[in-house]
């Protein structure tokens, strides 16, 4: 224990002398849009600790002493992706006391989206971590699985809003995908024909000449964000109903 750590417990017993003292944890739902099989997924890793070790978990870890919760939950999605620039953002905290049989902790959930491809492939290997479809989610730990329902409610509002669903597309993609993609956040079949017509009214598309000849001898144009037209949206908010 370093000095400041000596300081800090000697407020601590000075000013809330008597108080419990509770562990704090951070706990991240990494979601990611599979292109490959065009699926929403979300990234799960076996547990590291007792109780319920080897069991799958979402991403999570304890809140060091010398960091905030935002700080927390981007040294884990760091020390899993090796990401560092990615959307992240605080939900709620599940505090129930009896939803850790190890100890009293309260827990912060942060949901994140990333672009697949861009990951360290490697490092999540290492880590013993894999994407799981929505419908291939394993039994989870503690209250996992409402944490992940939770926010997955979460993210289906959010979408409607905000048009965050370009966080899990590479830099150049296609209307199919985006419509698939959409499809998959909301769980059911979405029109094709009222969708194309809604999203072009955005102005939020970019399209290129470019094709992508991969699924059809045709080929499907490729499509950019415009940036200056999501950063506008994201600040003011848009109301995209499907």
């Amino acid at each position: 224990m370093n000095h400041n750590d000596l300081k800090k417990n000697e407020l601590t017993n000075q000013y809330y002398y008597g108080t419990d003292q509770f562990l704090v944890a951070v706990d991240c739902m990494i979601f990611g849009f599979d292109l490959r099989d065009e699926k929403l997924k979300v990234l799960l890793f076996k547990r590291l600790v007792e109780p319920f070790y080897g069991e799958w978990s979402l991403i999570g870890s304890f809140v060091r002493s010398d960091e905030g919760l935002d700080d927390a939950a981007k040294r884990v999605l760091l020390e899993l992706t090796g990401l560092k620039t990615v959307f992240l953002e605080q939900y709620k905290s599940y505090g129930q006391i009896d939803r850790d049989p190890g100890a009293r902790v309260i827990s912060t959930t942060f949901w994140s989206l990333i672009k697949i491809e861009e990951l360290d492939l490697g490092l999540i290997e290492s880590h013993g971590a894999k994407w799981f479809t929505f419908d291939e989610v394993p039994h989870l730990v503690l209250d996992h699985k409402k944490m992940l329902k939770d926010v997955k409610t979460l993210l289906t509002k959010k979408v409607r809003y905000q048009p965050l669903v370009f966080e899990l597309l590479p830099e150049k993609f296609t209307m199919p995908q985006l419509f698939k993609l959409y499809q998959e956040i909301y769980q059911r079949s979405l029109d094709d024909r009222n969708f194309r017509k809604k999203i072009i009214s955005t102005r939020l598309l970019l399209r290129l000449e470019e094709k992508d000849k991969g699924s059809s001898r045709k080929g499907a144009y490729l499509y950019q964000l415009n940036r200056e037209r999501y950063d506008e949206l994201i600040e003011d908010g848009f109301d995209f109903d499907l």
